[in-house]
């Protein structure tokens, strides 16, 4: 059993769409009474820390319509159907940079509003960049403006909130935490 459990009485899709679905489910709490709770399903996304080989952070800069205004973000984007998380990360890091890599490694992956969605973000570092002779396209409706940034500026975009989102600040936490591990001890 899991702990403080809900169990679905009924659930209902209220709305399909090219990203996600909205359902409504009737759940039994761990009290035995009734509640509604209203979920989006989402399919899951990628997001991409890639790293220059001076230790910069490649990210972009664009608009985004749910919280009207342009944020600065790694680079990051939804799983297709039947797409492998890797592959996904590779795409996302030519579309919206222009660069590949030669070395991907998995970190993690987190949810990312578990209140109300399944979301979940499959994070990947992207290290010994290279730009690619063919570029791909961004999708049409998505306008970006790249930037690499050290972790001292991104730090500050964090704190002026020009950084708003939570996988890219977890990306610069993440960078952070590296530099420390590798800087060398003081005595």
């Amino acid at each position: 059993m899991k702990k403080f459990e809900e169990k679905t009485i009924t659930s209902n899709t209220i709305f399909t769409g090219r990203v996600i679905s909205l359902k409504v489910d009737e759940v039994q709490l761990p009290n035995g009474k009734t509640s509604n709770r209203e979920i989006i399903n989402h399919p899951g996304a990628v997001a991409v820390i890639a790293i220059t080989d001076e230790g910069k952070l490649l990210v972009v800069e664009q608009y985004r319509k749910a919280i009207e205004r342009s944020i600065i973000e790694i680079p990051a984007g939804k799983l297709e159907p039947g797409e492998a998380p890797a592959v996904t990360a590779r795409r996302e890091l030519a579309e919206e940079t222009g660069y590949g890599c030669e070395e991907l490694t998995y970190i993690q992956t987190f949810v990312t509003s578990p209140g109300f969605a399944d979301e979940v973000i499959h994070l990947y570092a992207a290290r010994r960049l290279f730009v690619l002779e063919e570029q791909a396209q961004l999708d049409e409706d998505e306008f970006v403006e790249l930037m690499a940034v050290t972790i001292e500026e991104a730090e500050a975009m964090v704190a002026d909130k020009r950084i708003f989102d939570a996988k890219t600040a977890f990306a610069v936490l993440w960078m952070k935490m590296q530099h420390l591990s590798n800087s060398p001890q003081r005595n």
